[in-house]
């Protein structure tokens, strides 16, 4: 792990009367990857939201390479190199696997839209260069039988990696991902982890990551920051967080 990327300081997020962030502190390093977990309703995925500038919190801060922000633009997030997956897919069910994946690429494109739709010279020259990246991408995420196949005819277990893909063809330096595995057969589990250490490994990128299954995160978190009712509860790294008395009885129940 390298230094601190990503800083997250006392972010608190209400709706109406009902508080689903309270005070909530941790840092992000550089090549980690750094798990957030916690029981339904814990808060966990409105972490992300404000992390990428889907909700504005009402307070505190976040600092990403040393620049601080009260609140997060979507856009700039993406333009600085944090992208994200979503719990619920949000793919374009009708389009192949390989255009899916182009739609990450969007923001690296110089070309402007007209340009891109009549691929005109260096409109088109451009795209072919993005397609390189796309389809080291597909390779990678090992679904080349599938790259024209429209995405809505795949297993869940591969879309999800379409998914996956798709934030990849950013080239992000920080990727958010929210319950990777979630719905998933435990050989899918498998693979969906392989790919989390290889994109750690290989890309050299910052993971941050909300699972619900115990397993995979002792086994491929660096650190793990825990939530409850919308507060933190433990932060550490796994074997900290397991021994921890509050992570237990949150999860277990103090009678267990």
């Amino acid at each position: 792990m390298g230094d601190v990327i990503l800083d997250v300081k006392n972010i608190s997020l209400s709706f109406g009367g009902v508080k689903a962030l309270s005070d909530i502190s941790f840092n992000v390093r550089e090549h980690e990857i750094r798990a957030i977990i916690g029981p339904n309703g814990a808060g966990k995925s409105s972490m992300l939201n404000c992390i990428n500038g889907v909700y504005t919190p009402q307070q505190g801060q976040i600092t990403f390479r040393g620049q601080t922000f009260s609140h997060m633009d979507s856009h700039q997030v993406a333009v600085m190199g944090v992208a994200r997956t979503f719990q619920n897919l949000a793919l374009f069910k009708g389009m192949s696997v390989l255009d899916n994946i182009m739609t990450g690429r969007n923001l690296r494109m110089k070309s402007n839209l007209l340009m891109q739709a009549i691929r005109l010279g260096p409109a088109e020259r451009e795209e072919i260069e993005h397609r390189k990246r796309v389809e080291e991408i597909i390779d990678f995420l090992e679904i080349q039988p599938y790259r024209k196949t429209p995405v809505g005819q795949l297993p869940y277990g591969l879309q999800k990696r379409v998914d996956l893909g798709r934030a990849l063809a950013l080239e992000p330096q920080v990727l958010l991902l929210d319950e990777p595995m979630a719905g998933m057969n435990v050989e899918e589990k498998q693979d969906m982890c392989r790919f989390i250490l290889d994109v750690n490994d290989e890309f050299g990128t910052t993971v941050v990551l909300i699972e619900h299954d115990m397993g995979v995160v002792m086994d491929i978190s660096d650190r793990v920051v825990v939530l409850d009712y919308g507060k933190k509860i433990g932060d550490g790294s796994p074997d900290e967080v397991r021994q921890n008395p509050e992570v237990i009885s949150a999860y277990l129940g103090t009678g267990h």
